[in-house]
């Protein structure tokens, strides 16, 4: 059986709250959670309705059809394909190897993770290409290799570096920025960013005592984290990140929320409406004043890409493929990609700057799919 994608996340609260149990560094009192939020409720239902309803009672989307254009990728389907322009970056299966192919191909190369190693994380932009090579023991920092895509040099972020990197942890690329965990003063979990361009690593927030954080998004409005307590099952708040500083994103049920994005004039975020449930999510959106409920989604695949928020649908009922949904405050809700027949589940799509590409495992046949956005 596969491993479902939320536990990807669920392990990184675990493995971050390991880190962080005891720590010393950072405030001891935690981030003031988000107020209780809007739940889902009887708003008109619309496909657009950019205005939407209220924070109450946000206006219920019915999704519109619009599939994009997606073609096949070339190679096996476990293998994990990120295409960006004229790029491809490829982390084979089960993360024993990595290749990145392009106009500078002889620069970005191939590489194996090595004994004792695995890649953990390939994150490409359009601009930088990122990978992450992690001990599979979970005993030493990772090692990051970044490629400008632009002149195909590139650089190396490991626990040497100014700011070092930590045993795991998540990694978020863009906007010319790249975030990873760190230890901070008095051993404090913390979040590192460095700037690409300038090859420069600032230390930013620290979480307090016996807290972690996990899953950093970047758009161009803005960083957002999960963070979390050591409770069972842990307190989750969504934070808006700036710097040195966190604040809680509004609206979203206290301790229930999993993946956020910002975007020019609102958010996007998922709650766990069960615990028990982990896998699955409720999405809503903000845009000005408006809320929207864009309904039933898949833990840990909302993704920023080309000026849309992208999120995964599992089937709703027997016979239903798994979606792709798209949502933007200007367009609505759309179903862009559906799975192949039969019983389906997909990966979280993956952004290359102006292209997804996506994974999809179906009773009918697995498949790996791309589609250009510009």
């Amino acid at each position: 059986m596969r491993q479902p994608r939320y536990a990807a996340t669920a392990a990184a609260l675990t493995a971050a709250l390991a880190l962080v149990a005891g720590a010393c560094g950072g405030s001891d009192d935690p981030a003031e959670p988000a107020p209780t939020p809007a739940t889902p409720s009887s708003g008109t239902p619309s496909a657009k309705a950019p205005s939407g309803g209220t924070a109450d009672d946000p206006a219920v989307l019915e999704p519109t059809t619009d599939l994009l254009d997606w073609r096949p990728v070339d190679g096996p389907t476990g293998d994990v394909v990120t295409r960006a322009g004229e790029w491809t970056l490829t982390v084979t299966g089960n993360g024993r190897g990595s290749s990145l192919d392009g106009p500078h191909s002889s620069s970005g190369g191939a590489s194996s993770a090595g004994s004792g190693d695995r890649i953990s994380d390939g994150l490409i932009d359009g601009d930088w290409a990122v990978v992450v090579r992690q001990d599979r023991a979970e005993q030493r920092p990772s090692i990051a290799q970044v490629t400008d895509l632009s002149s195909g040099e590139t650089f190396r972020l490991d626990g040497h570096s100014d700011v070092p990197t930590t045993t795991g942890g998540d990694w978020a690329l863009g906007e010319g920025r790249l975030l990873h965990a760190t230890v901070g003063p008095g051993g404090a979990y913390c979040v590192a960013s460095v700037d690409l361009a300038a090859r420069a690593s600032t230390l930013g927030w620290c979480a307090p005592a016996r807290h972690g954080f996990s899953d950093p998004r970047i758009t161009p409005a803005g960083t957002t984290l999960l963070t979390f307590d050591d409770s069972r099952p842990a307190c989750r708040t969504l934070m808006a990140l700036d710097g040195d500083r966190t604040t809680p994103l509004p609206d979203v049920e206290k301790c229930a929320g999993w993946d956020a994005l910002l975007t020019d004039d609102g958010a996007v975020w998922s709650v766990v409406p069960n615990e028990h449930r982990a896998e699955s999510v409720h999405l809503y959106a903000r845009s000005g004043e408006g809320y929207v409920d864009l309904g039933p989604g898949t833990a840990s695949t909302l993704t920023w890409c080309a000026g849309a928020a992208y999120f995964v649908r599992d089937p709703q009922r027997d016979g239903d493929p798994a979606v792709l949904m798209r949502w933007t405050a200007g367009d609505g809700l759309a179903v862009v990609y559906e799975s192949p027949g039969g019983e389906a589940f997909l990966s979280a799509p993956r952004c290359g700057g102006d292209a997804l590409t996506l994974t999809a495992m179906a009773e009918a046949g697995d498949e790996q799919v791309t589609a250009d956005l510009s």
